[in-house]
């Protein structure tokens, strides 16, 4: 009991101080921000430093009780961690970096990583402002990362630390966004035109592609598109799953009025290069400042194909939709011509993923070596600067490799922890280079463990795609490089005798899924000869094959060293370490509820050393 009481009177210690101050005081503005729950009563604000590796987070709740905010897991916080704190009712703070051990139950960590740089509680919200490093060396922190992190935030109505599980909410965000559009310029010339279906019956089925051919804006010289947006209608429910652009070649023959982009009639299919794209979760999205859609020259589509996918799973009818996508365009024209460079999986059965499967893992190549024969002139290196990831409900995550002379380069993008409801147009931190001849290479991995039968490529959401959209300049005239296994071969791999693609994709039926046999597929798919067809804005169609490169993996930075804690056997030599970083704020400026920092980290670090004395003794 007296170490119990003595734990508690050190906790209280280093942890609760006097008051110095009502107000967070003259911080730095976190560009970022975010509500975290359906009913707006939690709100984040955030910001980063790349160089540095640390983010800073604003947590402001409408509570006088505790707060929390951290990472977490896919499918359960267990194992998330969570940094709380709280006002209490005598002015002193409670600030903790804590992990639960359970849905319920909430632990200290065994060092504190977050710094505390300010916490506040007035009539209305409590605020919390901290930083922490993108990478720890304490494995209850989970990584903050370029890809989707699940944030959890929790809160309490009064000081009593309790999970409850009313009040915690987890949000998919991509919080290393490297763009802001505040960053960009705003031209004051700026014209709008939308391109829209109006008053849509949206059928009783799962799924429905509607495509219509629509005019772009008339002008007497040329303008840049440098920001879309989508135009949805409130249907209480995701209606709208996604919404493409795809520019026409002038010399397509085009159908009137809406029908589907992939039924009977195959010229609702027509126009393969995709201008802009919007997907379920996305924003809007502007292009960086020297670049843009070029519109009203000869060689400028004036036609485009609009394709809205909808995904009306409740098959509610009487339902009408006008949707679509807004672009904004202006005179003053920017440096480069943009183009959209489609990679991944052929959409079609010959692509499929095996039921029940913990991981399953599909590629789709391209090569970029025919590229300036069906360009017709020379093409020149393109600049890659952003893209856009797109996969159904099984898709996991999702990556673009790029080799040259057989050697891989670098990830070109990746997202290892993809939410199917978060797609978003996302910046490269920098401009990536490909050369004519190089190969790219998009890997997906899938999760089929909820169902009990193959899922196949196709369009519906129940359906799969594996699709990497790269947005690069300067434009040229290829729209698509995807590819495919040879599925004979993966057949015959799987003990089936087939002769011809069609016998193979029944044949995939036969075999009994199992963990062995869905390795031997995933291997056999892998090790397949792979048919690329890359397509043109005029849908030219040229056919080429390759094999499916290694891909090396991107080692993890170097976790930031701190005193105490457990540290990862991968970061005990000297190389997996780095000094810790200044965080952004300016100490000097801000006014804290709290000791000073040195005085925190010297009780945290006392209290870890007399909790592992006294766990020694006992």
């Amino acid at each position: 009991m007296a170490r119990v009481l003595l734990l508690r009177l050190l906790l209280l210690t280093a942890l609760a101080a006097p008051s110095q101050g009502n107000r967070l005081g003259s911080t730095p503005r976190l560009r970022y921000s975010r509500f975290l729950d359906p009913s707006n009563v939690i709100f984040l604000r955030w910001d980063f430093d790349l160089e540095a590796e640390v983010i800073t987070f604003e947590l402001q709740v409408r509570t006088a009780g505790w707060v929390g905010l951290g990472v977490t897991h896919r499918y359960t916080n267990v194992g998330g961690d969570l940094v709380v704190g709280a006002v209490l009712p005598n002015g002193n703070v409670y600030f903790s970096d804590q992990h639960l051990v359970d849905e319920d139950t909430l632990e200290e960590d065994g060092r504190q990583d977050a710094e505390l740089l300010g916490l506040t509680e007035d009539a209305v919200y409590t605020t919390m402002r901290f930083s922490r490093p993108f990478r720890s060396c304490d494995p209850h922190d989970l990584d903050i990362t370029g890809d989707t992190v699940r944030v959890l935030a929790a809160y309490g109505l009064d000081d009593t630390l309790k999970m409850d599980q009313g009040r915690a909410f987890v949000k998919s965000i991509f919080l290393l966004q490297v763009v802001h559009p505040d960053d960009l310029d705003a031209p004051e010339d700026a014209i709008i035109h939308d391109l829209e279906i109006t008053d849509f019956l949206i059928p009783e089925d799962d799924t429905t592609y509607a495509c219509t051919f629509l005019p772009l804006p008339i002008v007497s010289k040329k303008h840049h598109i440098y920001k879309f947006e989508p135009k949805l209608m409130d249907h209480n429910e995701t209606i709208v799953h996604h919404i493409l652009v795809y520019a026409c070649g002038n010399a397509s023959v085009l159908p009137t009025g809406i029908s589907d982009c992939y039924g009977a009639d195959p010229a609702f299919s027509l126009c393969s290069q995709v201008i802009v794209g919007w997907a379920v979760g996305g924003t809007s999205y502007q292009f960086p400042d020297d670049v843009g859609v070029s519109i009203g020259t000869p060689l400028d589509p004036q036609w485009i194909r609009l394709e809205i996918h909808y995904s009306n799973f409740h098959n509610r009818p009487g339902l009408y939709d006008t949707s679509g996508i807004r672009m904004y365009y202006t005179a003053r024209l920017r440096a480069h011509d943009m183009g959209v460079l489609q990679l991944g999986v052929f959409t079609f059965p010959i692509h499929f993923i095996p039921p029940r499967a913990e991981s399953f893992l599909s590629y789709g190549l391209c090569k970029t070596e025919k590229f300036e024969e069906m360009n017709g002139a020379p093409v020149p290196d393109i600049q890659v600067y952003g893209y856009l990831l797109h996969t159904h409900l099984t898709g996991r995550a999702l990556q673009a490799v790029q080799y040259r002379n057989g050697t891989q380069l670098r990830t070109i993008c990746k997202d290892a922890s993809y939410d199917f409801n978060l797609q978003e147009t996302r910046d490269l931190p920098g401009r990536v280079e490909i050369k004519p001849g190089d190969e790219l290479l998009v890997e997906c991995h899938y999760q089929t463990l909820d169902r009990d039968s193959l899922t196949f490529g196709g369009p519906s959401t129940i359906n799969e795609m594996c699709l990497i959209f790269l947005f690069y300049y300067p434009r040229n005239n290829i729209s698509s490089c995807m590819g495919y296994p040879d599925i004979i071969y993966v057949a015959h791999e799987l003990g089936e005798e087939v002769s011809d693609s069609m016998e193979g994709m029944m044949a995939i039926n036969n075999v009994e899924w199992t963990p062995e046999s869905i390795k031997k597929a995933e291997k056999a798919c892998k090790e397949a000869e792979q048919m690329v067809i890359i397509k043109t804005i005029d849908e030219v169609v040229e056919n080429t094959t390759g094999l499916i490169p290694e891909i090396t993996p991107t080692p993890r930075g170097p976790c930031v060293e701190s005193s105490g804690g457990k540290v990862e056997p991968q970061d005990e030599s000297p190389a997996g370490f780095k000094a810790s970083p200044m965080a952004l704020s300016d100490a000097g400026t801000a006014t804290l509820r709290c000791l000073p920092l040195a005085a925190l980290l010297f009780g945290q670090g006392a209290l870890s050393w007399l909790l592992a004395t006294l766990q020694t003794r006992a």
